[in-house]
């Protein structure tokens, strides 16, 4: 990654909510800013992570994949799922798309891909969903990755991305007008107020209206997503590409979301645990001691990494239980955005907060306790839904989902959080 990482964030995570807005800033015009606020089927959706995720790729030095390219005992949803997943109330998913088979395919490998994509598609609508398609660049393979194809326009396969872009674009513009969008990337990687993102946000945006001048495509500001990066940008030159929405995420504060998560870098989570929310349903004591017996746990790292490991653990803790973070800690962050949006005319159904979530305690994860993760998860929509944004709840799957891999049964905790119901 260039520049920035959106998990780099120990020690802002508290601070940044409190921020002030950016200062005024010139609006949109009139017919730009309503131009895209239309009757999308955008309100509450679920990621649908890993329906087209978790490549085979052959190792280096070959730069294909597999076939089929995707592993098959990831969990992918049935029409009943999605049927189910109507029933509760969503009405939408964002579908997460690895790029790197399709690029990688022969054409008779990218048509079969495509079409897999397309039924995909389909049996969405079929149950009553919208869908944004989101190609989410896979920053774990050695080959086709975010350094690979984003880090610039010149990025080595910058130009095959963007062709599949507008592959992609005109296909979905086939679909039922409303009711599909794409994304072009996810959680760009370079900084907040990087020139080198806009330049390759707009060249994926003129390859996708080169394909659909009517496509809904969802925009997005640097710095992965969040909340600082759709701050810093600039919708004003956006607005050639009209019709468009806006997104980023939200994970903060990632020591309570993030806790006991594997694939995080620093060395802080891997036995980070019992972080409460809101912080004042626990202690620090607490806290600590159940990293304590988890490090005790661990005979894979050194007592010397597990000592520095602790020592940060308890400082950041300490920050944490000191700025005693609930939903004012949410409610700040997410007016930064509102003001954003406000600043520039632009409707806030028009900017849909792409992902949020918090990792699960279960047989695979010790993270949060299971009652504080529901408490986050409320608190987290209910602050995005009274600013007026749409929202995308990470994960259908896995450990931060709400529907088990296996017997496909819906958490009622995480229906609750999210407002919804449980299907008859």
């Amino acid at each position: 990654m260039t520049g920035w990482s959106r998990r780099r964030l120990l020690t802002t995570a508290l601070s940044t909510a409190l921020v002030p807005a950016a200062a005024s800033l010139a609006p949109l015009s009139a017919s730009s800013a309503l131009a895209a606020i239309g009757e999308w089927r955008f309100r509450r959706g679920v990621n649908a992570w890993p329906w087209f995720a978790l490549t085979r790729e052959f190792p280096a030095p070959r730069t294909d994949y597999d076939w089929p390219p995707f592993q098959s005992q990831r969990p992918v949803p049935t029409p009943d799922d999605l049927g189910r997943l109507r029933q509760t109330g969503l009405d939408f998913i964002r579908l997460p798309v690895d790029p790197g088979p399709f690029l990688a395919a022969d054409a008779t490998t990218r048509a079969k891909l495509l079409a897999m994509l397309d039924a995909a598609v389909a049996a969405t609508l079929a149950a009553g969903l919208g869908i944004i398609v989101n190609v989410q660049a896979n920053g774990a393979t050695h080959y086709w990755n975010p350094d690979r194809m984003l880090s610039s326009t010149e990025a080595p396969a910058f130009e095959l991305y963007r062709a599949l872009i507008g592959e992609l674009a005109g296909r979905l513009a086939r679909f039922t007008p409303g009711m599909v969008a794409l994304e072009p990337v996810n959680e760009p990687a370079q900084s907040c107020d990087s020139n080198v993102w806009s330049q390759v946000q707009a060249s994926l945006l003129t390859a996708a209206r080169a394909s659909s001048r009517t496509l809904p495509l969802v925009v997005t500001g640097g710095c992965g997503s969040m909340v600082s990066g759709l701050v810093a940008l600039d919708p004003a030159p956006l607005a050639a590409f009209e019709p468009i929405l806006f997104t980023f995420h939200f994970y903060e504060p990632y020591l309570f979301s993030h806790q006991g998560a594997p694939w995080m870098r620093e060395p802080v989570y891997r036995s980070l645990n019992n972080v409460p929310w809101p912080a004042s349903a626990g202690s620090l004591e607490q806290t600590l001691a159940s990293v304590r017996a988890r490090m005790a746990q661990d005979s894979e790292t050194s007592e010397a990494d597990k000592q520095a490991a602790y020592a940060e653990t308890e400082r950041v803790l300490k920050v944490y239980f000191d700025a005693k973070p609930d939903r004012w800690f949410i409610d700040k962050y997410l007016s930064q955005a509102r003001a954003w949006a406000d600043a520039h005319g632009i409707a806030p159904e028009r900017v849909i907060m792409g992902e949020f979530g918090a990792l699960r305690t279960d047989a695979r994860y010790v993270a949060a306790p299971n009652p504080d993760r529901a408490r986050y998860i409320s608190d987290v929509r209910q602050s995005a839904e009274a600013a007026g944004f749409p929202w995308a709840f990470w994960d259908l799957f896995d450990g931060m989902g709400m529907m088990d891999d296996t017997t496909r049964a819906l958490d009622p905790a995480m229906v609750e959080a999210l407002g919804l119901r449980m299907p008859e």
